[in-house]
């Protein structure tokens, strides 16, 4: 059975996308934490292990993969007989891949300003500072160009940057969003693998 390595508190957004995609995948994998605030990713045998010492980790065998983006591409090229959790079309997945390179390199005064500990409601969401509003208009105005007039999948089908996508325009309340976006989002919120990864964080 395959590993995953994720944070205690399951709120890690990019343990989030490993964990949703192997779960649309429909592989069996065993979840695993570290304690991120405990320094556990730095144990000696954990580091070997990832390189990285970051969360996510996947253990498939004896082959040990960090980063999320490698993991997702490694599970789409070694299990190709699942499901797809990024586009087949090869124009689209690399659009696929140009939004997540995106997504997680830019907007950092709304990431910093909104953690994912506001998005999943272990803190309250305050007033964003100039900057970060500047962040959310600048991700507002992507996500109205990419996400289709009828709020549907990015791609026509779900892929994991649907999720990904979701969960940092989650970081804005539905007051903040336009409703087509604040309705994606929610459909996105409800679908089964998001769902059961959020429902770690209540045990």
């Amino acid at each position: 059975m395959l590993q995953l390595y994720v944070d205690q508190d399951f709120i890690s957004p990019y343990a989030m996308a490993v964990f949703v995609a192997l779960t649309e995948k429909g592989l069996p994998f065993e979840a695993l934490t570290r304690d991120l605030a405990g320094g556990e990713q730095f144990e000696p045998a954990y580091r070997a292990q990832s390189l990285t010492s970051r969360v996510p980790m996947l253990v498939d065998g004896d082959f040990h993969l960090s980063e999320s983006s490698a993991i997702i591409e490694y599970l789409e090229e070694a299990y190709p007989d699942t499901a797809r959790v990024l586009p087949g079309n090869v124009q689209q997945r690399a659009r696929a891949r140009q939004l997540q390179a995106w997504l997680r390199s830019d907007l950092l005064p709304l990431r910093d300003e909104r953690s994912t500990e506001v998005v999943y409601g272990m803190k309250p969401a305050q007033p964003l500072g100039e900057a970060a509003r500047k962040a959310a208009d600048k991700l507002i105005a992507v996500a109205e160009a990419v996400v289709p007039a009828d709020g549907g999948h990015l791609f026509g089908e779900w892929s994991v940057i649907d999720t990904e996508l979701a969960l940092l325009l989650k970081r804005l309340t539905r007051e903040e969003l336009p409703a087509r976006l604040a309705d994606y989002v929610e459909r996105q919120w409800q679908r089964p693998a998001f769902a059961a990864w959020r429902a770690h964080q209540l045990r």
